[in-house]
């Protein structure tokens, strides 16, 4: 089993929110997920980033792959962790 750490598309019609999550490639985008791991605000400016880190490695170590959008979160969100 393909496992992959995406996006979920959350909130209403024109105001996305996305959840951060890893669940098994071949589900549907909004399919369940096997765990949740930090939120993805791009309407508040500037976009509001909060990922657990240490999740995020627990299923990277188990073989999970983040897609393009996700490890471009990954990127931000631990440079703003480092920053504070």
């Amino acid at each position: 089993m393909a496992m992959k750490i995406r996006l979920t598309r959350m909130g209403s019609k024109k105001k996305p929110f996305y959840r951060v999550v890893a669940m098994n490639s071949e589900s549907r985008r909004d399919g369940r997920a096997l765990d949740y791991l930090g939120y993805y605000n791009p309407m508040k400016k500037p976009a509001e980033i909060k990922i657990d880190m240490d999740k995020v490695q627990e299923w990277m170590a188990k073989g999970a792959k983040p897609t393009d959008m996700v490890k471009s979160l990954l990127i931000k969100a631990e440079a703003s962790s480092q920053a504070v």
